[in-house]
């Protein structure tokens, strides 16, 4: 059904915002008389061009709202009451509207999870589906703690990542600007002055090859750009699509060095959900199904959806999780032992603590090398550039 956006009052006379689906326009305004509101204007959402669906809300402000919202429910509020309160208290309009229409949808009968899946911009995927598994499993308090803890990490790397590359792109942009105007204005009119080595054979072949990436970015720089610019926009569409996202998840795994990071915090977060689940009393089938898609990624998925199946022929999880190729020799070690004592839940939560603090210290150190690491690359470029115009000048120095 079509989405119509209202603005109404309610019975204290208050005004009220959202998003309510309907057949038509005078359905939505019987439905919205049946919630005791009185509309005010009531039209047609354009999907995609709705500032709603496209405004994005700062990491820092979801963290915030996922905390606020296990707190809340973890006091005793209501879900409903939670999001109504969490929905009049923001500050952020984007939020505000978004949490206008889950509220909306919540109250028709939806769960939290569908409402929020259809802002991904918003809510991103992890979230919701630790959302769904934690409503699913009963932990919905603590997976929205979880949540928040991941956003507020993710951030915090983030900035720190920010501050760290900052130094180190300033030099990159001044650099590659320097390298640029070398190459197109400068390196042409050595090109007259190498001529006679050209004509005896005597040209470094580091010179020829400058010489040749400078008439061609002279010539087809601008072709070479919009053809860039098409591929990137090209794949950028691709990855929206089921295939695309595989892809995409099947190229993080295989990344050097980051590759296992992205894997170890897939398998950390499979863990913790997992874990969840299992001491909250659901079935082990019930809890894979639901918190695999809680890694995030989903080639790690399939290789999880592959263990319940050996699972159900009356297998264990370590084995197939292990021949799977995605799950550390200690993680599936840890967890067969945990099969046998009794004790998964526990040892699934550990598990995941200790991946976690490991994959942040990993992960600092990286960011820390990545400032030498590009200014080694920019000393190498320029240098390259100087050398290739320093022999031939050199060369023709000996001659005379």
């Amino acid at each position: 059904m079509p989405d119509f956006a209202y603005i109404a009052r309610d019975m204290k006379g208050q005004k009220v915002t959202g998003v309510i689906s309907a057949g038509t326009d005078r359905e939505a305004i019987t439905l919205l008389s049946g919630r005791s509101l009185f509309p005010l204007d009531v039209r047609a959402e354009k999907v995609g061009f709705s500032g709603v669906r496209s405004g994005r809300v700062g990491g820092q402000t979801m963290a915030q709202f996922y905390s606020q919202m296990g707190a809340l429910l973890k006091s005793g509020v209501p879900l409903l009451r939670t999001i109504g309160v969490l929905r009049d208290q923001s500050s952020n309009k984007v939020l505000k509207s978004v949490l206008s229409d889950v509220y909306s949808r919540v109250e028709d009968g939806s769960t939290v999870a569908d409402a929020m899946v259809r802002y991904p911009r918003v809510f991103d995927e992890m979230a919701v589906n630790m959302i769904r598994a934690g409503g699913e499993g009963g932990f919905i308090e603590e997976a929205l703690e979880r949540v928040s803890q991941f956003t507020e990490q993710y951030e915090d790397l983030k900035g720190r990542t920010v501050g760290a590359m900052a130094y180190p792109l300033f030099l990159g942009f001044v650099g590659t600007s320097l390298v640029f105007v070398l190459i197109v204005f400068f390196v042409p009119k050595f090109a007259e002055m190498f001529e006679s080595l050209r004509e005896r054979g005597e040209l470094p072949v580091l010179t020829e090859w400058l010489l040749w990436f400078s008439d061609t970015v002279r010539r087809w720089g601008v072709l070479i750009a919009l053809a860039l610019f098409g591929v990137i926009f090209a794949i950028h569409l691709k990855l929206q699509t089921e295939e695309g996202k595989r892809l995409r998840d099947r190229i993080k795994l295989r990344m050097p060095m980051l590759g296992g990071i992205f894997q170890h915090l897939a398998v950390a977060r499979f863990c913790r959900v997992l874990g969840a689940m299992l001491r909250n009393g659901v079935p082990i089938l019930k809890s894979l199904d639901i918190s695999r898609d809680a890694s995030g990624n989903r080639i790690l998925a399939d290789a999880i959806a592959k263990a319940s199946e050996n699972i159900s022929a009356g297998q264990s999880l370590a084995a197939p999780l292990g021949s799977s190729g995605y799950f550390p020799a200690s993680v599936t070690e840890m967890i067969s032992v945990a099969e046998e004592s009794n004790t998964l839940d526990t040892v699934l939560a550990q598990i995941a603590d200790g991946l976690e603090k490991h994959t942040l210290r990993k992960l600092d150190l990286m960011v820390r090398l990545l400032e030498p690491m590009l200014l080694l690359v920019l000393a190498v470029i320029v240098l390259l550039v100087v050398i290739a115009l320093l022999i031939p000048v050199i060369k023709m120095g000996s001659t005379l």
